[in-house]
């Protein structure tokens, strides 16, 4: 789910940086609250989606599972499915351009975003499951626990989810990244050298962890956690405009993603007749027991959704002032200020009042 942008590209997203955009977003008298003013029906809804949209929310509300009609819920809007992102981290970039209107974001992204000045609007917010990642080591290897990882490579992709995972694993051991020979690769690569033994430990999160570790007869460690939050976020103009839009939008996203919890069996069937897991059995099977035991990222998106609280946005600035001090980001950004703004006080009640 979630994936890195390279400090390059960062720096090439950041422009005028996240000072001037917290200082705009916390106190400028020419910037009002959002979505407190006339509302409009939109002539369409351009929801982004990562991957190829075959899986999860965005797939049970594409087959109407459930009976969940978006289009309907909003009032006959037309809604227009952007598929092919490869993270939502690509997906701030989309937004800025004004080429979308509502997606799923990691608090990676949304850190990125405030920070790159994309115009974005955060909706609502959820935990991602406590056991999301994993480390995996190879079976018989002398690696059991966070202590046992000093010196060694380890695989991360970094900037993300498992980044963060990572450090408060190493910290449980009083280690820090410094301690090991840290790998930055992207999933495939990182898979490919956990299996060749280039590296001798590798994390990252659901499904793929649990793929491999079955595919490679692999290890994981015990009493390695997630800590972020993901969102649901709009644009600045379409919230403006047709923040009734939205909001509907986040209940009927929960109210999918309540559908596959309670129906796994069904959904897993529908996302495999969409072709969602060619003709892989055991990743159908992996997929259908990650819903089960509720480990995929947006898993808690139905039972713990809700408007931006203090505990989405404590959680989201000690991610990002810890990627600020390893120099993943390249300026301290003061999201949770941004995040607990004023000018957003109109979404959360409408968001809260959508969600009761």
């Amino acid at each position: 789910m979630p994936a890195t942008l390279s400090r390059r590209r960062f720096l090439g997203l950041s422009g005028a940086g996240a000072a001037t955009l917290a200082l705009a977003a916390c106190g400028s008298p020419s910037v009002g609250p959002v979505g407190a003013g006339a509302q409009s029906a939109p002539s369409q809804l351009r929801y982004a989606v990562i991957g190829d949209g075959r899986l999860g929310i965005p797939a049970a509300l594409r087959a109407k599972l459930g009976g969940l009609d978006l289009e309907a819920a909003l009032g006959g809007v037309k809604v227009t499915w952007q598929p092919g992102f490869t993270a939502s981290l690509p997906v701030m970039e989309a937004l800025k351009a004004g080429e979308i209107d509502f997606t799923f974001a990691t608090a990676t992204a949304v850190i990125y975003g405030v920070g790159g000045k994309v115009p974005l609007v955060p909706l609502a917010a959820f935990p991602l499951p406590g056991d999301e990642v994993d480390i995996l080591v190879p079976k018989g290897s002398p690696i059991t626990g966070a202590a046992d990882l000093r010196g060694k490579r380890i695989a991360d992709q970094q900037g993300t989810t498992g980044t963060y995972s990572l450090i408060k694993y190493l910290q449980t051991a009083g280690l820090t990244l410094q301690d090991v020979q840290y790998q930055n690769l992207a999933a495939a690569d990182a898979e490919a050298a956990f299996a060749n033994g280039s590296v001798d430990a590798w994390i990252s999160w659901q499904p793929q962890i649990e793929l491999a570790k079955r595919r490679h007869d692999a290890v994981a460690l015990p009493g390695v956690r997630t800590y972020d939050y993901a969102y649901f976020i709009t644009s600045e103009d379409f919230a403006e405009s047709h923040l009734d839009t939205a909001v509907k939008a986040v209940r009927v996203v929960r109210d999918a993603q309540n559908w596959i919890n309670a129906n796994p069996d069904a959904a897993v069937q529908a996302f495999a007749a969409a072709g969602g897991f060619g003709n892989d059995q055991l990743t159908q099977e992996i997929y259908r027991d990650l819903i089960v035991a509720q480990r995929l990222s947006e898993s808690l998106a139905g039972p713990q959704l809700g408007p931006i609280g203090d505990a989405a946005a404590a959680n989201t600035q000690e991610l990002a002032d810890n990627f600020h001090s390893l120099g993943v980001y390249p300026q301290q950004i003061a999201v949770r200020d941004w995040l607990a703004d004023g000018r957003f006080d109109h979404v959360k009640k409408a968001v809260s009042d959508v969600l009761a």
